[in-house]
């Protein structure tokens, strides 16, 4: 059966392309966003300040599900590529697998220690409850939230980004119309909120099993699983870099809460939470073109065909920039728009986050860089590389600037740690992208 990823792409074919994947990230990230607004509009800014202390954990289940099914595909496209069909399909399926195994285990370990998980976050008393009710319904249901992530970027593999688009953009639908039901209707509160996620990634979970199990045309599906520990253990290597940065997130998330309560108070953990948001929103157009055209790197590389991986690179390349410039403009110009969504101009909330965001947006002009390159790596199976950049990115840097900039510049110094960290981060991307040219042949 023909695939998508073989196709000969230019420019406009490779945008329509990968235009699913970054719909469907930015979309996702949207939805997400939706329980901030339903809950700090209707329950308080404290239930939001909640979702920002205990994200740490659902960044970790992120973390785990992105690490397997970036450096899966990885592989999965690359045996494709080699015309190994029969090989993609049984790592396709223990990949599913693993996932799944993974998602129960996490789940039993969470609710047996969730009240002491809540403490270490650093909840207050008065954010407690709010933390207990949200964390304890998600940790219920993150197998959906595992195939969810599993199945968006294995669509794109199988050559259908399309139907990951629809069913996130369904899910999304679903989550918003019960948040507004679960929380302004019937006042269930965080816990509406957590039961309305819950039933969003349902959705793509539960027609991602039903595709991949029926479906016996397509170029995946579900077959008997070979046990091969080298390719989940290249699995996991392959991903870690993704996996690093989104437990990197959970750390700095942690740390940043920890400032903000230091310097800011519990509105101030408000006012990050609601940064935050807006730099998912922001970021995710950049994940999403670099996850929707991984596979075709992928897929070229084990294809070896070296003059379509450098027409890709320099699409990519101009793509990554056009849209970095147009990011950070609607960042400066719409901030008050995205924070007035969780906040009245007339908060302090507002008037924090209003301030710290114009410093914080900085950073926009050169994060798709960094995520785009760790992207590629991994595409070349180069997980190392991927890892450092994203390591070096996501924790050191950040870790550094979050520790000594509000020591000289006070709360500002906490707006400008990512900024600071990502354009240092930008020069080892650009160091990598120069140096491993020649030995992946895309420039």
């Amino acid at each position: 059966m023909d695939n998508r990823l073989a196709q000969d792409f230019n420019a406009y074919g490779l945008i329509k392309f990968t235009l699913p994947s970054t719909i469907m990230l930015v979309f996702m990230s949207l939805y997400q966003m939706v329980d901030g607004v339903f809950v700090s509009n209707i329950v308080g800014e404290n239930a939001l300040s909640a979702l920002n202390i205990v994200y740490p954990i659902p960044s970790i289940i992120i973390a785990v599900s992105i690490m397997l099914s970036t450096g899966g595909s990885a592989i999965i496209a690359k045996n494709m590529g080699e015309r190994k069909p029969q090989e993609a399909k049984e790592n396709f399926s223990l990949i599913v697998l693993a996932g799944a195994i993974f998602a129960f285990a996490f789940q039993l370990f969470g609710l047996l220690f969730l009240g002491p998980l809540i403490r270490m976050l650093g909840a207050t008393e008065a954010l407690y409850d709010y933390c207990y009710n949200y964390l304890g319904i998600f940790l219920l249901t993150c197998p959906l939230s595992v195939m969810q992530m599993l199945f968006q970027n294995f669509f794109v593999t199988a050559g259908k980004p399309h139907w990951g688009l629809i069913w996130t953009i369904v899910g999304g639908c679903v989550n918003v119309l019960f948040d507004y039901v679960f929380v302004a209707v019937m006042g269930l509160g965080v816990s509406g909120a957590a039961i309305a996620t819950a039933m969003g990634y349902a959705i793509p979970a539960i027609v991602g099993l039903l595709y991949f199990s029926l479906n016996r045309k397509g170029t995946l599906y579900f077959v008997r699983p070979k046990f091969r520990g080298k390719v989940l253990l290249f699995t996991c290597a392959n991903g870690s870099s993704e996996m690093v940065n989104n437990i990197a997130v959970a750390i700095t998330t942690f740390l940043f809460n920890v400032l903000m309560l230091k310097y800011a108070g519990e509105v101030g953990v408000a006012a990050i939470t609601v940064v935050l948001y807006a730099q998912f929103l922001m970021t995710s157009v950049f994940m999403g073109f670099s996850s929707g055209v991984a596979p075709v790197i992928s897929f070229n590389f084990g294809k070896q065909n070296h003059p379509q991986l450098k027409k890709i690179f320099k699409i990519c390349l101009w793509v990554i920039g056009v849209v970095s410039l147009l990011v950070f403009a609607l960042a400066e110009l719409g901030s008050s728009l995205i924070i007035r969504v969780f906040a009245g101009p007339e908060t302090d909330v507002f008037a924090l986050a209003k301030h710290g965001f114009t410093l914080f947006s900085l950073s926009f002009l050169v994060t798709g860089v960094n995520i785009f390159a760790s992207a590629m790596f991994t595409a070349f199976s180069d997980g190392l590389v991927s890892a450092i950049i994203s390591f070096l990115r996501t924790f050191v840097f950040l870790l550094v600037c979050l520790l000594a900039l509000p020591l000289a510049l006070g709360l500002d110094g906490i707006w400008l740690a990512v900024p600071v960290a990502e354009g240092l981060a930008v020069a080892v991307s650009i160091y990598y992208l120069v140096r491993r040219r020649k030995r992946y042949c895309y420039a």
